[in-house]
């Protein structure tokens, strides 16, 4: 109750500023992108110091930095210019909550030659992690066309293959789409007991499972006959997982997703992006995890210009999944509501 109490204050305070500040009538960082790195790094302002509850804390010093060290929490979010400001902002609301942030080792996905790692060392200069470069080339000739452009992006499809990114020692890992924010300790999503899954997610069995998938997948007993035998199919989003690396590689999982995603190339039994091959080799077999952990669709349904509520219950993540991203709604001077709880950790320097 004492976190609903605080958000509610915050969210009214969070609103006023939206209203009076002119410091939000921003650009958005394409023309940052358009620039050199070094004003790419310009654009973005230090994160503040880290929290620190050092007698409670199991890392404290740079010799504890190494990857492999079995006390690190490992999260994995990929980094782009076209969702830059919201990775930052990202990784910022993780370290903002965390009771031990020195903890925290992130890995950095990226597909571009843009030197994304300068910016982050500069915007976080105490943070442990490292970037992992992912060839577009690896899933190209396995994306189809999809309902909309952006999730046609082979970056999207990185999480498919953190289990070779990623250095062997590292067997279990936070999954993050770039446009979120965690605001609570990332430590008890981590702890997450994932039992003989693979991986770990909220659920949401409320959901049509049906209608990500093609008349033509249901009228295939060959395909449909997929969720036979399992435990009832629930819709999960695929952008906060806990996923246990060492279970994945043995399985070989990402082989198993390449190959619906293959059958998806000539027989065409979904239309959106990366979700559905998960779906049909998770769905049943998934740990779930507390809804607090994705408050998900604060983007809106798709509708230019929609806004959506909080889902009842606590809180500890907040998912703005959908086309409308709260950085964008900002600096065009029509955010919702909800956006103003995303507003904190955004360490975009704006211009007036």
């Amino acid at each position: 109750m004492l976190w609903i109490t605080r958000l509610s204050a915050f969210f009214s305070a969070a609103m006023a500023v939206i209203v009076l500040s002119p410091s939000l009538q921003s650009f958005p960082p394409a023309a940052a992108i358009r620039s050199s790195d070094r004003s790419l790094i310009s654009s973005f302002r230090n994160s503040p110091p880290f929290r620190n509850a050092a007698d409670e804390c199991l890392l404290s010093s740079a010799a504890d930095s190494n990857v492999c060290n079995p006390f690190l929490v490992h999260v994995a979010i990929t980094l782009d210019v076209t969702y830059l400001r919201g990775s930052i902002a990202a990784v910022n609301s993780i370290l903002q909550h965390s009771l031990c942030p020195e903890s925290v080792f992130f890995h950095f996905i990226v597909s571009s030659e843009t030197n994304l790692e300068s910016l982050v060392r500069s915007t976080f200069q105490e943070l442990k992690f490292n970037v992992y470069y992912f060839a577009p080339e690896t899933v190209r000739g396995l994306i189809s066309s999809s309902v909309r452009q952006a999730l046609e992006q082979p970056l999207n499809y990185a999480r498919n293959y953190l289990a070779e990114l990623l250095e062997g020692c590292v067997n279990r890992v936070i999954y993050l789409d770039s446009d979120l924010v965690v605001v609570d300790d990332i430590v008890k999503l981590w702890k997450t007991g994932l039992g003989s899954r693979v991986i770990g997610a909220p659920e949401y069995c409320h959901a049509n499972f049906t209608k990500y998938f093609t008349g033509g997948f249901w009228a295939e007993e060959r395909f449909s006959g997929t969720f036979r035998g399992r435990r009832r199919a629930c819709y999960f989003n695929t952008g906060v997982m806990v996923i246990d690396l060492k279970k994945w590689r043995r399985g070989a999982y990402t082989r198993r997703i390449e190959k619906w995603m293959e059958v998806q190339r000539s027989e065409r039994i979904y239309e959106l992006g990366s979700l559905p091959p998960f779906l049909l080799v998770f769905a049943g077999h998934v740990a779930p995890i507390s809804h607090r952990w994705n408050q998900h669709g604060l983007g809106g349904d798709n509708v230019r210009g929609s806004c959506r509520d909080l889902h009842p219950g606590p809180v500890s993540l907040l998912h703005w999944s959908g086309s409308g991203k709260p950085w964008l709604r900002l600096d065009s001077k029509r955010p919702c509501p909800l956006d103003a709880l995303w507003t904190p950790y955004d360490l975009y320097l704006h211009t007036h």
